[in-house]
């Protein structure tokens, strides 16, 4: 391979602090915004033009990241209006703040209608007790009675609680097209997997990638798969993107990802991401020579213990791996008596064209 080609690089080794900003290239501005998790933070990038700033992702809609954001509109982004916000996903770390933006600030709103109609309809569907399909999900995955209970009588977590109402109108980003920012021309292109139609940009006008949750150094965003739609396989929808984005990448572009620090080495760094998959994937099929149920398979996954704060990621990622095994005709599974699925691995040349075809369907 070409020198380069053969490795990852971090050409910005360290992070702004919240409120701040660095210069990634001319006219485009790093930000980094606080999460309250174990994956502590989001970035966001601010693109120079003439009409004002836009502001690519927003962050949660939190005391803490309102703050940072008013110290770079005080600071860093002085002297510029934010002309308009664009969102890579639907995600709530990611659109959490784009109606204040509109609100308040008078902003555009630009995403993909797909991640529009998502990031409306749910910040809209505030429950204060899980609903029965939700329970029936986790029970399918093998999540325990007493856990069950607990969990059925306590708020779950809604996704107003970080978002910020989001008024109507919106400029659809579309899969193809071509958009002009901070003096550049930038190609849209939709990933899945993590979320439906993802927006990615690519840059005509040097190398540069703005790549949200799609294009990741050192982690894989979550690929789950929830009672909304039970039978998704968002694993092999993520390595049909992969291969399908590889085709634009090439060694010498900037990432500017939505975690961790931008870099370079994309077409290598896609291969990676395939590759971690097909492990996990290897090492879930190996563990179902035993029947198991999904909570059953984070030891094959993760490969390190799951704390109860992590439990609802974990499992919705083991069922999309799951799933993936069954739409291949690698796995299938039975109901146990307490309506908990136990799978297991198809030996080469049975088949499973039976229970693997209804575990696409509804959970129950």
């Amino acid at each position: 391979m070409a020198d380069g080609a053969d490795r990852i690089s971090h050409p910005f080794p360290q992070p702004p602090a919240p409120g701040a900003a660095l210069e990634v290239a001319p006219g485009i501005l790093w930000l980094r915004l606080p999460l309250p998790m174990r994956l502590d933070h989001v970035n966001a990038f601010a693109l120079a033009d003439d009409d004002g700033w836009t502001l690519v992702d927003t962050g949660f809609d939190t005391p803490p990241t309102r703050a940072a954001w008013q110290a770079a509109l005080a600071g860093p982004l002085a002297g510029r209006p934010v002309a308009r916000v664009l969102v890579t996903h639907h995600h709530p770390d990611h659109v959490g703040l784009a109606g204040w933006f509109q609100t308040h600030h008078g902003a555009e709103l630009w995403m993909p209608r797909t991640g529009w109609l998502f990031a409306r309809m749910l910040s809209l569907d505030i429950q204060e007790r899980p609903a029965d399909a939700t329970l029936a999900f986790w029970r399918a995955a093998g999540m325990t009675a007493t856990e069950l209970a607990h969990r059925a009588e306590a708020r779950p977590f809604n996704f107003a609680d970080v978002v910020h109402p989001m008024p109507l109108g919106f400029r659809r980003l579309e899969d193809g097209a071509t958009i002009r920012l901070a003096g550049r021309d930038w190609d849209i292109r939709f990933g899945d997997g993590h979320a439906p139609d993802h927006a990615t940009l690519w840059s005509r006008d040097g190398a540069l990638v703005l790549g949200g949750d799609q294009l990741l150094p050192g982690i894989s965003p979550n690929l789950g798969v929830y009672a909304t739609e039970p039978g998704a396989d968002p694993v092999g929808e993520w390595m049909d993107s992969c291969r399908r984005l590889a085709a634009h990448a090439r060694p010498d572009q900037l990432v500017l990802p939505g975690h961790k620090l931008p870099f370079t080495g994309l077409p290598l760094r896609l291969a990676q991401l395939i590759d971690n998959h097909h492990g996990a994937l290897g090492r879930l099929r190996a563990h179902l020579a035993t029947p198991r149920t999904a909570l059953e398979c984070f030891p094959a996954l993760f490969r390190r213990e799951i704390g109860a704060g992590e439990l609802t990621l974990a499992l919705v990622e083991a069922v999309g791996h799951l799933n993936h095994l069954a739409r291949t005709g690698q796995a299938t599974w039975e109901l146990r008596a307490d309506a908990a699925r136990l799978w297991r691995a198809v030996p080469p040349g049975e088949g499973a064209a039976g229970r693997s075809a209804a575990g696409l369907g509804a959970a129950g």
